[in-house]
């Protein structure tokens, strides 16, 4: 069940959160082991909060839909009373763990249920999950391929029924990307909405948002998320609107820019015959649907030096020795920050300068634009990109520099990492299955701060087609995958 159906539930008391989180509990007993979606689960915990959610529904006074949810984070984020390992060997597992990070506290404030805590590549640093510390994850659609990254334990999680939604980290795409690759909704929200403490080394590029099964569910959890925290100096003021307010509006009478490739990237055939038939239904739905010419080159240069400026700072407290026990990719990574001079990293952020104001121009015509989440469909686990290690992506830029090096992860990911440079809100919803039956998402961006119009038009598209990841796995699993548009379902 969605958080939405589960809160309807509770509240007609035809389900308790007691009853939920255990069956939570039960999927991860029964698949874990399997997909490796986990790093910390806390059984009692959890099954306590439930019970104090119980109560509270009992007596009338739930402190929202997300009261009783079961609800696990990416093992980025701080938890009081759980180990942050962010996927490193480096981190002491020790602690002491003290606080929580604004996200969870949201959470706890809320009365969610936590139950655990799902696995990142190191440090968030790549678009797959594997890590050092803690092994492959493992996408619950095929378990020979990953389920993306660097969300895929959360995404995982979700997919699988292990828990109702979860919290991720996106620095150039890592929600919307696992997302895709398993059929759940994913929101990278505006930048500064959702507070961030500590301040991660990715800076600016880096947000947090809801990984969920669907809009609805998004835009529930992200009124519990997005309210400010102290700890940020950048947050925004408290708002009076609910992000569900108005998201049953349809997207009648919207201009909507869309773009297969952004002129620069490689689609599969398979994937973009979905996106396309998922446009063809916003459409019909009543936007005004224009194709789009090329607004902006290929960032990804300015997009790299950032990145590795990042991992260069997060492994800089570091010795050699300890450096020896990190991804080998991460630290290449690392390494080309170091090289990184002031003035060349200032330029790198005079590109996402300019990104931003062609996009503040584009949306003054178009209200929304929408491309693929991601070119392909999810490919073998414990590989950094569709192709073995060190070949060529099918994926590289066209007017690209050839075949890219291991680290160089954002390079099969040509439609994500933009919007983290702009800081604008981009969702990936689920958009249908491939002949081979794997899931692929459609990425609706809005402007700055209009996080609701993007919710509504994914919203549409959902409600409209009525497709939902449990749905389709339990039909793929019955039938056997099947080739078929499903965009144009009604």
């Amino acid at each position: 069940m969605s958080a939405a159906e589960l809160a309807a539930a509770y509240a007609a008391r035809d389900v308790s959160p007691v009853e939920a989180t255990r069956a939570a509990l039960t999927a991860i007993e029964e698949r874990d082991a399997e997909l490796n979606a986990f790093v910390l689960v806390d059984e009692d915990a959890a099954l306590r909060s439930a019970a104090e959610s119980e109560a509270r529904w009992a007596a009338g006074t739930a402190r929202g839909p997300a009261d009783g949810v079961p609800t696990s984070v990416k093992d980025l984020e701080r938890t009081q009373g759980w180990p942050t390992l962010r996927g490193s060997r480096l981190v002491d597992e020790s602690g002491p763990w003290r606080e929580d990070s604004p996200s969870v506290a949201r959470l706890r404030e809320a009365g969610a249920v936590l139950i655990g805590k799902t696995t990142t590549p190191e440090f968030g640093w790549k678009g797959v999950t594997d890590s050092p510390r803690t092994g492959i994850t493992l996408n619950p659609w095929d378990t020979a391929l990953t389920p993306g990254g660097s969300s895929g334990g959360s995404a995982a999680a979700v997919a699988a029924g292990m828990g109702t939604w979860s919290i991720g980290t996106d620095g150039g795409g890592s929600i919307r990307v696992p997302a895709a690759f398993t059929g759940t909704v994913g929101l990278k929200p505006t930048g500064d909405l959702v507070s961030t403490y500590p301040q991660g080394s990715n800076g600016l590029l880096s947000h947090r948002g809801p990984i969920t099964l669907s809009v609805l569910d998004a835009a529930i959890l992200l009124d519990v998320i997005g309210r400010p925290d102290g700890r940020d100096w950048a947050a925004p003021p408290e708002r009076d609107e609910s992000f569900t307010l108005g998201i049953e509006s349809g997207v009648a009478g919207l201009s909507i820019g869309y773009s297969p490739d952004l002129g620069y990237g490689r689609t599969d055939p398979e994937v973009a015959a979905l996106v396309a038939a998922a446009v063809g239904v916003l459409a019909d739905l009543g936007a005004h649907v224009t194709e789009v010419a090329p607004m902006f080159e290929d960032p990804i240069e300015a997009f790299q030096t950032l990145w590795c400026a990042g991992a260069a700072r997060t492994l800089r407290p570091y010795s050699p020795e300890q450096l020896d026990l990190v991804d080998p990719g991460l630290r290449q990574c690392a390494e080309e920050g170091r090289a990184t001079t002031a003035v060349e990293y200032l330029d790198a952020m005079a590109v996402c300068t300019d990104l931003g104001f062609r996009m503040g121009r584009f949306h003054q015509s178009f209200d929304l634009l929408v491309t693929p989440a991601v070119p392909t469909v999810a490919f073998e686990a414990g590989r950094n990109g569709p192709v073995p290690c060190g070949g060529t992506t099918p994926h590289t830029p066209r007017n690209g520099p050839g075949p890219q090096p291991t680290h160089v992860w954002a390079s099969w990911t040509p439609y994500t990492y933009p919007f983290n440079m702009t800081r604008q809100p981009a969702l990936s919803v689920p958009c249908g299955v491939t002949p081979s039956g794997l899931p692929v998402g459609l990425q609706i961006v809005g402007p700055r701060h209009r996080d609701g119009r993007v919710l509504r038009a994914g919203r549409a598209y959902e409600k409209h087609t009525g497709w939902s990841p449990v749905a389709e796995a339990s039909r793929t699993r019955a039938d056997g995958p099947r080739a078929d548009e499903r965009g144009q379902q009604t």
